[in-house]
């Protein structure tokens, strides 16, 4: 029927809605039936991007660079600031996002009893006690008490049910649910962020992704400068007691910190992680958050939705029990004749593709579709004999009590279906008023996708477990979980509050689980030092999303879920999640080769460059080549980021702490070279002191080249071949170096035989560091 045909609120057993007045003040005292948000100015977010402890850092840098008067080397570490900044803002905040879709479902139009007439008015007006309307099509505008009808809701983006609910008067509707089929007059109870659909819409406001990434490099950072600092005290203070000129000291000793600062760093890290965005995408794997890659190399637990993720959100038909000598397709055959494709309805169109053939229409005279007060649904069909018939399917319970009989395996056929979890429908048949015959029972069943089992053991193998969070019942759940090989302990409490990440580790299902319980869940596993994915499909699991620190949406979520999470398969399944794992892992496995290497380098310089002063009396080496070494060293190694790797077996974490052990031991033997090959310059080759700095220059520059080739392998540094682009970028710098130290652009020139000699001492390190590092690994967890 038509806006113009509504019953009047008289004539349906609902209130009489609200005047214009009446409503204007509640609105005043509700407010907008919408998700409130407060967006910062686009200039605001981006400034935001330098106000953190890296981009402080670097600022730093800047300023110290700029009081030592190099301005070249100022601007270069300023662009990179920006850059980091740019590719930071241009990830935008994902939360913002969620809201403005959510904001968009909310605008839509809604008919609403207003001053004794129907009218229709924008769904972001109506208040708590608007009595509105809703039908087949309609996205429910607000949460309702029904008051008059019945409606079939599909609420799965709400609760991750598969299955469609029938809603009767006195039931409540959700907002965001969809109505399926029928039509219904209700009371608004809730509105805008009160709603079950707005509270969603809060959760995902408050969630943050907690960014390990950030507190790694602010943690290498600390141990850096931590010694750096007490290295240039010492420096300071004894050159005091010597009596050295503070005008040499002060620029040397800034030179020594601002070497410290990883300056490409994170530069380093974004074209890493962006570099493997691109990798992704033609896996199927959109990446929306770059920092989600580098996260997901050290996800240990997947916190996996069922509905429409791990099945395949449609029903099935699992097992048909005859209840006569009937073959169990004959079952299947005249459900189809008490089914309708034309309703959509998930149970009719799941028997109806197990039905042997089309029901013949010539012999239907009728079909009566489901009637929540009979809850059942009927066709009434002549056989070739000329006799009417009844053919019904619906709640066994009722259609056991409408029998002329129950035979002995009824109860145990529906006691074995419901341990599977199984939605269980009878169907029985009868002459037309005249009892019935009860024929069988169908267990239902939203199946597993054939590529879940299979994803699941592969993640076990990759050290991930994966755990099943879902709104279903627990014998639902379990028989699914079972399935696929995730586990059968499940959790059934009520709400995950007062549980410790422990109590909740022992357990493969969670079931019977809220939006809220979901996003709780999430940070309680965080909370006890997990990283955590959690995939999904729903409005439901935006929250869980946004708090994961992989947030993966599958192909088919709701925009609401895609905009929450930080990775979005493009494809159908979560296969892709596994090369997202492995993309990751090697990822990590690229940036633990830098940061070792950039700490290994930051402590040979600061060390030596630090004690040579006090052992010769002079720096060995000038702050202009310092800086230049600098930029040398870490801008030829950002080509680590391409290069070839293994990914590990183990969820990868940041041991900083190690880290800097097994650094620290090659920096030692880095040390006792630059020794070396200062004596060799000066009792061997006597050089003038110009010309021994720009040997000081070559050997840290060679030496740091060859740093990357000892840790880039946890196993001997010939076990595997490095990336083509790491092999040029370190050729390249070698041959720019030396091509400036016999030509003398920048420094005193030397003889190519002193640049040969510092090459060589570079290679004799390469063999012993990596003695010394298999050595150092043994005692220490580095994956």
């Amino acid at each position: 029927m038509d806006d113009a045909t509504l019953a009047t609120a008289e004539s349906l057993r609902v209130p009489p809605g609200l005047d214009s007045q009446e409503a204007q003040a509640r609105l005043r005292q509700y407010g907008y039936n919408e998700v409130a948000s407060a967006p910062r100015h686009p200039i605001q977010r981006f400034l935001g991007k330098f106000w953190a402890p890296v981009p402080w850092m670097l600022e730093v840098a800047v300023g110290l660079t700029l009081l030592l008067g190099h301005q070249l080397q100022a601007l270069i570490i300023a662009l990179l600031l920006v850059f980091n900044g740019v590719i930071s803002y241009l990830q935008e905040d994902r939360a913002e996002r969620a809201l403005a879709l959510l904001q968009s479902h909310l605008k839509v139009q809604a008919r609403v009893w207003r001053d004794g007439r129907w009218q229709t008015l924008a769904a972001r007006e109506l208040v708590p006690g608007d009595v509105i309307h809703v039908r087949m099509g309609d996205i429910v505008p607000a949460d309702l008490s029904l008051a008059d009808g019945n409606v079939l809701v599909d609420e799965s983006a709400l609760t991750g049910e598969a299955v469609p609910v029938q809603k009767e008067r006195g039931a409540s509707l959700y907002s965001g649910s969809v109505v399926q089929r029928g039509e219904a007059t209700g009371v608004v109870t809730a509105t805008g962020g009160k709603t079950f659909f707005g509270k969603t819409a809060e959760l995902v406001k408050v969630a943050k992704t907690r960014s390990h990434l950030q507190q790694t490099i602010f943690q290498i950072v600390a141990y850096l400068g931590t010694l750096d600092a007490a290295l240039v005290l010492a420096m300071m203070v004894l050159a005091t007691i010597a009596h050295a000129p503070w005008s040499q000291i002060l620029p040397f000793s800034l030179i020594v910190l601002i070497a410290s600062v990883p300056v490409a760093l994170p530069a380093t890290f974004t074209l890493a992680e962006a570099l493997g965005a691109e990798e992704l995408i033609r896996h199927g794997v959109l990446v929306t958050r770059l920092s989600a890659i580098e996260e997901a190399a050290g996800m240990d637990v997947l916190l996996s939705d069922k509905t429409g993720t791990i099945t395949e959100n449609r029903l099935s038909v699992r097992q048909v029990v005859a209840l006569t000598n009937s073959d169990p397709q004959v079952i299947l055959d005249k459900a189809a004749l008490a089914s309708d494709p034309a309703t959509q309805d998930p149970i009719d169109l799941a028997i109806l593709a197990k039905a042997s053939a089309a029901r013949p229409s010539e012999l239907s005279l009728r079909y009566v579709p489901f009637d929540p007060a009979r809850k059942r649904a009927s066709a009434i069909w002549r056989d070739p004999q000329g006799q009417e018939w009844e053919v019904t399917k619906g709640a066994p319970t009722v259609l056991a009590q409408a029998a002329s009989s129950v035979p002995s395996q009824f109860s145990a056929a529906l006691e074995e279906m419901a341990a599977k979890g199984y939605r269980v429908i009878a169907v029985a048949e009868g002459r037309v008023n005249g009892p019935y015959a009860l024929l069988g029972v169908i267990g239902l069943e939203d199946p597993p996708r054939p590529d879940s089992a299979p994803l699941i053991r592969r993640l076990a193998a990759l050290g991930v477990r994966t755990k099943m969070v879902t709104g279903d019942t627990p014998n639902t759940a379990v028989a699914i979980a079972q399935q696929v090989g995730i586990g059968s302990r499940v959790y059934q409490a009520a709400s995950v509050e007062g549980q410790s990440s422990e109590q909740l580790d022992g357990y493969d299902v969670f079931a019977g689980v809220y939006p809220e319980d979901k996003y709780r869940l999430v940070a309680r596993f965080q909370a006890g030092g997990h990283v955590v994915g959690m995939t999904g499909d729903g409005v439901n699991d935006a929250p869980a999303l946004k708090q994961a620190e992989v947030g993966i949406a599958v192909a088919n979520a709701t925009d609401v879920a895609k905009a929450a999470a930080s990775m979005v398969l493009t494809e159908a399944g979560l296969t892709n999640l596994v090369t997202a794992v492995d993309t990751s892992r090697r990822i990590y496995q690229r940036m633990r080769t830098y940061t070792l290497n950039k700490i290994v380098k930051t402590l040979q310089i600061a060390v030596f460059l630090t004690s040579a002063y006090f052992v010769t009396g002079h720096f060995v080496t000038s702050p202009r080549l310092v800086v230049l070494l600098l930029f040398a060293n870490d801008f030829a190694t950002m080509a680590i980021a391409t290069d070839r790797v293994h990914p590990g077996n183990k969820p990868a974490r940041w041991h900083v702490g190690q880290l800097v052990e097994v650094a620290g031991a090659l920096a030692l033997v880095m040390v006792a070279q630059a020794y070396a090959v200062l004596w060799w310059g000066l009792s061997w080759l006597h050089l003038a002191w110009p010309q021994l700095t720009t040997l000081i220059f070559l050997m840290l520059v060679f030496s740091g080249q060859a740093t990357i080739y000892a840790v880039r392998e946890l196993r001997g540094f010939w076990a595997s071949r490095p990336g083509s682009t790491l092999l040029a970028a370190s050729l390249g710098d070698v041959a720019a170096v030396a091509l400036l130290a016999h030509f003398g652009w920048l420094m005193a020139p030397v003889a190519w035989s002193v640049i040969g000699g510092a090459a060589g001492f570079a290679l004799l390190f390469l063999i012993l560091a990596d003695v010394i590092k298999r050595v150092s690994l043994r005692h220490v967890a580095i994956e």
